[in-house]
């Protein structure tokens, strides 16, 4: 009986390297698949969270939401109007498949009947001129209001240098504004 225990530990000795090596080989085809596959699946997870964002019901012309992606950690940060937006992205952004944690470093604008004045002021000098209107048109426009203790900044792309030049001289125009920042983005500029 023990010759036939040692001629089977043998037969399984010299045949388990057999077997097991093209299984190793294809996890490291796998691993490699998914290295080259990890831009495209970071790319996917950028646009699902920007989608997930855009989609929120209240997210507006007065409000900026940013993020950043670090490995499956989400960090979102802009401003917003209302405290339930703040808390509304940060869920849908935990929802996303991929996504482990996420840091909500999104600011809550002050109440203020003043800013609010403000904001409507600089929408109607924005969006009302003629060169300017076509942004205002999408479902989320791309120029955003953000008004914080009466100084505004402007946040989004613009097509061109002119129009983002534009934007800043009207909304620089608005009384009671005490500066003006504007971050806008030239597309051209951002790709």
């Amino acid at each position: 009986m023990s010759n036939k225990l040692r001629a089977l530990f043998t037969a399984i000795l010299f045949v388990t390297p057999l077997v097991a090596a093209p299984f190793a080989g294809a996890a490291k085809n796998v691993n490699a698949k998914i290295q080259r596959d990890e831009p495209k699946m970071r790319q996917n997870l950028m646009k699902e969270i920007r989608h997930q964002l855009v989609l929120l019901p209240y997210y507006s012309v007065f409000d900026n939401l940013a993020y950043r992606l670090e490995g499956d950690k989400v960090i979102l940060e802009g401003q917003v109007v209302r405290p339930t937006l703040k808390s509304d992205a940060e869920a849908a952004v935990k929802s996303i498949e991929g996504v482990s944690t996420v840091v909500n470093n999104i600011e809550v604008l002050p109440l203020s009947p003043m800013d609010d004045q403000i904001r409507r002021a600089v929408y109607r000098a924005i969006y009302g001129d003629t060169a300017l209107f076509r942004y205002g048109t999408s479902a989320v426009p791309s120029i955003h209001i953000i008004v914080k203790n009466g100084s505004v900044t402007l946040e989004g792309v613009t097509d061109n240098e002119a129009d983002k030049n534009l934007a800043n001289l009207r909304a620089n125009g608005v009384p009671n504004v005490f500066a003006v920042k504007n971050n806008l983005r030239v597309v051209s500029d951002s790709k």
